[in-house]
């Protein structure tokens, strides 16, 4: 594959796996590109990976209104497990729908609130 044909495809394999990157926030997308991009083109892959990342990583910000609505007065499930983006949180924790943002679910966990991708249960986000 040439280069001139490589560049699109890549870009293309990347904004068509934006749920890759449902984890993702910008920083993190743009990581996940370069390398990504790297892998398949070196230097120049790397660069247009990395920016296809971050784009579709900002595209999939959690909104400060759903942030906003979840609630810090709920009691909080003690893991064992190390609570970290992009790991799924155990079976046994409750996830909870976020107010008003239905498509968004909640836990509080270690004292901590996650924002959890709900088929998956990975945690998204980690608020506090």
């Amino acid at each position: 594959m040439t280069k001139r044909l490589a560049i699109p495809v890549l870009a293309a394999s990347l904004l068509a796996s934006g749920a890759a990157f449902a984890q993702s926030t910008t920083v993190e997308g743009a990581a996940n590109g370069a390398r990504a991009g790297g892998q398949v083109l070196g230097p120049v892959g790397e660069i247009v990976g990395g920016t296809v990342g971050a784009a579709v990583g900002a595209g999939l910000e959690i909104p400060n209104a759903v942030i906003s609505s979840i609630p810090r007065d709920e009691p909080s499930v003690v893991v064992r497990e190390r609570v970290v983006v992009g790991e799924p949180l155990p079976g046994a924790v409750e996830l909870r729908t976020v107010p008003r943002h239905t498509e968004y679910r909640y836990a509080i966990v270690n004292d901590r609130r996650v924002i959890v991708e709900p088929r998956t249960r990975r945690v998204v986000k980690i608020i506090d």
